[in-house]
């Protein structure tokens, strides 16, 4: 590895342009839709939902050609070659399960599912479809957590020892929000601390212990939650926390025996990456690597969709830097982490 600079992000190799339906046309289907038109050959060419008016709208608003008032339409499309998943929580797999059964790929937004068990049943059933179905984290498909594979890849930290990530945010409680409704897979969990979750097991992979400390809201749902994790064959800690309670600093870091890195704030968006050698208290210079390219923080929501096509045209069926196994893993470790805070587990759970 160079002394003077970081390895710079490698480009996500081209796909063909794709047709794409946006199913659940809300706030951040159409963040997706407009950094997919300003930054991609992909094109949104229908968008359905259950209210025929919200659909068109949405169409109207994004120079979409189709609009429809039901989902088994909008997968019918012959137009369509992947269906964008961004309804409410409770919904991501059934609407998922529904667009592999007409055979096209998907792009589910996180959380793939609310419980490990459902998860798994969308993996499996697109496989068996053989149609490609990624998680829309789309931190992993960010040009700075590709530096930060090649440092890992490189060994530049050494041995792994500690890694730690963070989410959380304020939001008063509201009984009536999706994000304290039981009913509506809400909790700080599904909505935040996935994030985290993610980015310690793309270092880490899956814990073989978890212990967890939270808090709940009156619904019931945890509104807080720290989670300390330990691995197989390694000594190694993960911890990552999460809140619907204040605002945290929404860091990622690795630390080893020969240096640190460290993912700038915010680490699920644009931003940045610093190593340094040796760590804390030594002398070696810090390297940094900033991610400018986006000045609109959900700008950099191509890169998903670019990966995505880039996989089709690779004839993948899941994404090689986020494996189907590992999102299945993720939410598993949700299912734990709710049990231990007492917060309800979804039915799709283990």
């Amino acid at each position: 590895m160079s002394t003077t600079a970081l390895p710079p992000p490698r480009p996500i190799v081209p796909g063909p342009p794709l047709g794409w339906g946006v199913l659940a046309p809300g706030g951040i289907a159409g963040r997706f839709v407009a950094a997919l038109h300003a930054h991609t050959a992909q094109r949104a060419v229908a968008v359905g939902s259950r209210s025929t008016d919200r659909a068109a709208a949405f169409a109207s608003q994004h120079g979409i050609d189709r609009s429809y008032g039901s989902a088994d339409e909008l997968v019918s499309d012959p137009g369509v070659d992947v269906v964008y998943v961004a309804a409410p929580h409770q919904a991501h797999a059934p609407l998922a399960l529904q667009a592999v059964a007409a055979g096209k790929h998907v792009l589910v937004e996180k959380p793939f599912a609310t419980g490990r068990d459902e998860a798994k049943a969308v993996v499996d059933a697109a496989r068996a479809a053989g149609v490609l179905v990624m998680e829309a984290m789309w931190t992993r498909y960010l040009p700075q957590l590709d530096v930060v594979r090649q440092l890992l890849a490189d060994g530049a930290v050494g041995q792994v020892d500690l890694v730690t990530s963070d989410f959380g945010f304020q939001l008063p409680f509201d009984p009536s929000s999706r994000m304290y409704d039981p009913a509506r897979a809400g909790g700080a969990l599904l909505d935040a601390g996935i994030y985290p979750l993610s980015f310690i097991s793309s270092v880490l992979g899956s814990p073989a212990d978890v212990v967890a400390r939270g808090a709940l809201a009156p619904t019931g749902v945890e509104y807080k939650a720290s989670v300390l994790m330990t691995y197989a064959g390694h000594d190694a800690h993960g911890i990552a926390t999460t809140s619907t309670q204040a605002a945290y600093p929404v860091l990622a870091t690795v630390s080893g025996s020969q240096g640190r890195i460290d993912v700038h704030s915010p680490f699920l968006a644009a931003s940045g990456v610093t190593f340094t050698p040796g760590g804390w208290g030594r002398d070696a210079a810090p390297l940094t690597w900033r991610d400018t390219s986006h000045p609109d923080l959900y700008a950099a929501m191509h890169h998903e969709a670019d990966a995505l096509a880039s996989y089709v045209g690779q004839g993948l069926l899941e994404s090689p830097v986020h494996p189907l196994s590992e999102v299945v893993d993720v939410i598993a470790t949700i299912d734990e982490v709710r049990r231990q805070l007492g917060a309800p587990v979804s039915p799709g759970g283990a």
